[in-house]
């Protein structure tokens, strides 16, 4: 366990200093939340029916920028071959690079939301589960993103490639998080989608390491 918790502190350092790592995907999902009021005008009632919407599609978005920079510097620097060698399963070392993003892209995203809700003048009731649907959600979408990375790894440049794979499978996702949202902003039961929510990211945080070290046995072959 020692050896996957120094690579869960290595890869959470690096995208913490990296360019492309958290500082970019934090500013992209605050500027498409505060350049909305700016397009849809101050209105508060035309925000606040988006708000759950939009919130939303930023994090989603915003945990696509970095999906290149999971595995790729691994394979390039060699690394990659090391951990092959070392006795952590490549399972596990999937685990790790979907901590690190995690880290590193959700949970910064999941802290800043709250405290952009009001921009879009998000009730102040939706902006508890606002975070917490962000906070489950965005495991998901990290375990997916690093499954398509894996899978990716031997392309250069895939940045594309990797949103056209992780795109289809974000949408549940991005369905019941804000549902989650709309429905505690609007009063109503918000179990149900949120139940659904966390199932998909579960269900997602036990495949996604499965199939990345799958893919990256097959890249080594």
């Amino acid at each position: 366990m020692m050896t996957f918790r120094a690579l869960l502190w290595h890869d959470v350092l690096l995208g913490l200093r990296s360019s492309g790592g958290a500082a970019l995907s934090a500013a992209f999902f605050a500027l498409i939340v505060i350049l909305t009021p700016l397009g849809l005008g101050p209105e508060s009632a035309a925000l606040r029916s988006v708000a759950p919407g939009l919130f939303w599609i930023a994090a989603l978005l915003a945990t696509l920028l970095g999906l290149e920079r999971v595995i790729q510097p691994d394979v390039e620097d060699g690394t990659l071959d090391l951990l092959r060698l070392s006795p952590l399963p490549m399972e596990l070392v999937a685990l790790a690079k979907i901590g690190a993003h995690w880290i590193t892209s959700g949970l910064i995203i999941s802290l800043l939301a709250p405290i952009l809700a009001p921009m879009l003048s998000l009730s102040t009731s939706a902006i508890p589960m606002l975070a917490l649907s962000l906070l489950i959600g965005t495991i998901g979408l990290s375990a997916i993103g690093t499954a398509a990375a894996a899978l990716g790894a031997s392309v250069q440049r895939g940045g594309i490639v990797l949103a056209i794979l992780v795109l289809p499978l974000n949408i549940p996702f991005l369905i019941f998080g804000a549902s989650a949202v709309a429905g505690a902003q609007a009063g109503t039961a918000t179990g149900q989608p949120l139940m659904f929510l966390t199932a998909c990211s579960l269900l997602a945080l036990v495949v996604g390491p499965i199939a990345a070290a799958a893919a990256l046995r097959l890249n080594e072959d």
